[in-house]
């Protein structure tokens, strides 16, 4: 279920970018995570198997705030919550009843949602390439360094400076798609909305020890 946060389409179609290009598509990347620091938009996520197949479609509200804060809230029928509060990790799948808990840096290799709210220090864990201008969307590549986790490639889509798709490629072949919508940048956001409290009565499996 911790896949759900996570995005990619096929890299096949993408094409590497000159040296000028890689320029050009590293500043965007470098001004979305120094200009912004607080981040609210809606999404559209579809889940793709080895076959490209659609296999799940959601939709919801997401919200950073720097450094190490999100919220990720899903819709019915797959509703859930991710929340971190810079310390800890929650996911919340409404339907199990069921929160695990987990420490931040313990769920760098489960959720990209870390990446978005992270500090921009990218090079420590990601190899970085252009995949040039297709259509109005310029493609950033994020490759792990530590082939350990859950996702082999990244990639940022922007049109201009605004952040539009976020998409990933999993270890077994999964491809996710998450598209961004009234995007809202800088808002104010209020610090108890990263906060988070299992309710009465659902199973708690707390990792973060």
């Amino acid at each position: 279920m911790e896949s759900k946060i996570v995005g990619l389409i096929a890299a096949a179609c993408l094409a590497l970018a000159t040296p000028a290009s890689f320029a050009d598509a590293r500043d965007k990347l470098d001004r979305f995570f120094v200009r912004v620091q607080t981040f609210a938009a809606d999404f559209e996520q579809v889940v793709l198997d080895e076959q490209l197949n659609r296999v799940e479609e959601s939709t919801g509200r997401m919200w950073i705030a720097r450094p190490g804060r999100f919220r990720w809230d899903y819709d019915p029928p797959l509703e859930q919550q991710i929340v971190s509060d810079g310390e800890r990790v929650w996911v919340y799948d409404i339907e199990l009843e069921q929160v695990t808990v987990r420490r931040l840096g313990d769920a760098l290799g489960r959720t990209p949602a870390i990446l978005l709210a992270g500090s921009g220090d990218l090079e420590d864990n990601y190899r970085i390439e252009d995949r040039g201008l297709h259509g109005q969307v310029e493609w950033v590549a994020l490759i792990p360094r530590d082939s350990d986790g859950n996702f082999s490639e990244i990639q940022l889509g922007f049109e201009g400076d605004s952040l539009r798709l976020l998409q990933l490629a999993d270890q077994i072949g999964q491809i996710t798609r998450i598209v961004f919508s009234d995007n809202e940048v800088n808002p104010g956001l209020a610090p108890t909305l990263f906060d988070f409290a299992p309710p009465p009565g659902v199973d708690v499996i707390d990792d973060s020890f």
